[in-house]
């Protein structure tokens, strides 16, 4: 199967761009992978310490002859995602057995949930926990002891900083474990609706409460397709999850079945045996681009516009705004899963899935089928779908050929929209990026004064004083990662949902981040350079005519005096103390701009 022209001029692009960063990157693979198996070089006392607690694995290990696969696990039960995972590494030990391998926790990493933090000052550290994660996950596979690795993870930062410790010991075979969605709970639309009745003053707390517990009731990761759904979607499309793997829900026969199937895999790619499939040649210029394309069928979240990059850097390549507008272009919108549409990830597996679009994308020429993965040589594996058969042993079969539900789920040829969900915003205030995929076409163009604020508390102030009667761009500035962390912004959904809905126009410009669920508002975000690093948007004015125009993907002020301006100073010393942010200061410092993934370790 061959790509599109477009698809391939992106590729070569990308390729041209990154020839000498990959080279050396390989060439630092192919020297580690010359070393053989680790373990090998480690001393009788290295090895004393790393087995004295394996007990019944003592000798496997010892001998070293078996393959030894390091679990990475951002198990906590504060993630609902996540809270499954507190069984697996017993799960794992055992599958390993079975192949003949064995298994040991290298580490533990944190895992943020952003649903706590959404408003609170502990957003501040959420982007930069990506790289916490990632040199967590480093400092764990450093004791060198792994013949492989498996990576527990799923929500929105802990997926990318594994994949950046993966691609940093990318002689390492890596394959990524999910535990799937929890069932559904309250529907998408009905919580939405209720947080505006409670942003609008129309119901108290204890209603809006019981709402949000309905909704995340239970194990399992959220079920709106937001950062995390989007991160297992990314997996399978850029070959780092078993096929099928991502949307089936946690404590089923088939969730385990996978999860030892994993284990069995993990086992049979390393260094010691005839199928050698090392992290770092999985993750090459294809397989990125593979993960750009389904980021734009799926109208992916916008927190991948950060990560990507960041992961692909770690892997040698480089990728630019520039390339999530091409592929944007050429690439419908198959999908409408909440905030798209009113369904959710368990309603879209169910129409078909990833299995059901990775069949479809490659059938139309938009996906790179000649890939490596964890499963095999080729993409069109991950068109297959798992399932038990009547002796309850694991199974792939063909996917579907056709959506179950069309208002979910549509071929490439007949896709809800010819264009991806994500346009490159470009022009007198900078670069960024708008999610329009939720947005209604006829507010993908708004020309209205501004008002600017310097956090997002502000702006629900100025909404509760009823200070917003007329078309408004709201600029919230300061928010980017240097100024403090750059933050998501998701609590102002509600608020602008409602103004929105009064029958005003009304987007968000910004340098901070939205919520990867970022729904029906035009909102321009990722604005860099940032207002703290002296951006054009530490030079905008109440009442300065703004325009977006999402078509076009422009976003301009329209004053004439506006370039001569001088930039205004925020004061942030409220940023750098309290709730850890004191610890990150150096992180402010070093981090770069979010046109390249925001990272403060590039």
């Amino acid at each position: 199967m061959s790509v599109t022209s477009a698809i391939a001029k992106v590729t070569e692009r990308i390729v041209r761009r990154s020839a000498a960063s990959r080279g050396a990157y390989l060439d630092r693979l192919s020297r580690a992978a010359e070393e053989g198996p680790a373990r090998a070089h480690l001393s009788c006392g290295n090895q004393a310490h790393a087995y004295a607690a394996m007990s019944e694995d003592k000798r496997a290990l010892a001998d070293g002859r078996a393959v030894n696969i390091g679990i990475v696990t951002a198990y906590n039960d504060m993630l609902s995602a996540h809270q499954p995972y507190e069984d697996y590494p017993k799960l794992i030990r055992a599958a390993a057995r079975e192949a003949g391998a064995t298994a040991q926790v290298a580490g533990g990493v944190p895992a943020m949930c952003d649903g706590v933090t959404q408003g609170q000052p502990g957003m501040e550290l959420s982007l930069f926990s990506r790289d916490v994660i990632a040199l967590a996950a480093g400092v764990a596979m450093s004791h060198n002891c792994f013949d492989a690795a498996v990576y527990l993870g799923i929500c929105d930062k802990i997926v990318p900083g594994l994949v950046i410790a993966a691609a940093t010991f990318g002689h390492v075979p890596a394959l990524f474990v999910p535990s799937g969605p929890m069932t559904s709970g309250l529907p998408n639309d009905e919580k939405g609706k209720i947080r505006q009745m409670f942003a609008a003053g129309e119901i108290g707390r204890a209603e809006l409460m019981k709402a949000e517990m309905a909704s995340y009731h239970g194990p399992g990761t959220c079920t709106f397709y937001g950062t995390a759904n989007t991160n297992q979607m990314l997996m399978e499309f850029m070959g780092l999850h078993l096929p099928g793997a991502s949307f089936v829900n946690p404590g089923t026969p088939l969730r385990e079945a996978l999860t030892r199937a994993a284990i069995l895999r993990a086992a049979a790619i390393t260094h010691l045996g005839n199928d050698y499939r090392p992290a770092g040649r999985i993750l090459d210029e294809r397989a990125f681009v593979n993960g750009l394309v389904g980021l734009m069928a799926t109208g992916g979240s916008t927190n991948l516009v950060l990560h990507l990059p960041a992961m692909a850097h770690a892997a040698g390549i480089v990728l630019e705004l520039d390339d999530f507008a091409a592929v944007s272009e050429v690439v419908p919108l198959m999908a409408k899963v909440y905030p798209n549409g009113l369904a959710d990830v368990n309603h879209f597996h169910a129409a078909g899935g990833l299995a059901y679009m990775i069949g479809e994308l490659l059938d139309a020429g938009l996906l790179h089928e000649d890939v490596e993965t964890v499963a095999g040589t080729g993409l069109a594996r991950y068109a297959d779908e798992p399932g038990l058969d009547a002796a309850g042993q694991l199974v792939w079969r063909p996917g579907p050929k056709a959506s179950e539900n069309d208002r979910i789920l549509r071929p490439a040829r007949d896709a809800f929209a010819p264009h991806g969900g994500l346009t490159q915003l470009s022009g007198n205030l900078g670069r960024g990026v708008i999610k329009v995929s939720s947005v209604a076409p006829d507010r993908h163009v708004i020309e209205a004064p501004a008002r600017v604020f310097a956090d997002q508390d502000a702006v629900k102030a100025a909404f509760r004083a009823g200070e917003f009667t007329a078309d408004t761009v709201v600029v919230v500035r300061f928010q980017g990662p240097r100024a403090n962390g750059m933050p998501e912004l998701h609590s102002l959904t509600p608020v602008l949902s409602v103004l929105q809905d009064r029958g005003l126009k009304v987007a968000l410009v910004t340098d901070g981040r939205m919520s990867g669920a970022s729904g029906k508002v035009p909102a321009a975000i990722h604005m860099s350079p940032e207002a703290a690093a002296g951006g054009p948007l530490a030079r905008l004015r109440d009442g300065d005519l703004v325009r977006l125009d999402a078509t076009r993907g422009t976003l301009d002020v329209l004053a004439a005096d506006f370039a001569g301006r001088p930039a205004v100073e925020a004061d942030l010393s409220g940023s750098r103390f309290g709730t850890g942010r004191e610890l990150f200061e150096t992180f402010r410092r070093a981090v770069g701009p979010a046109t390249a993934g925001a990272s403060p370790l590039y």
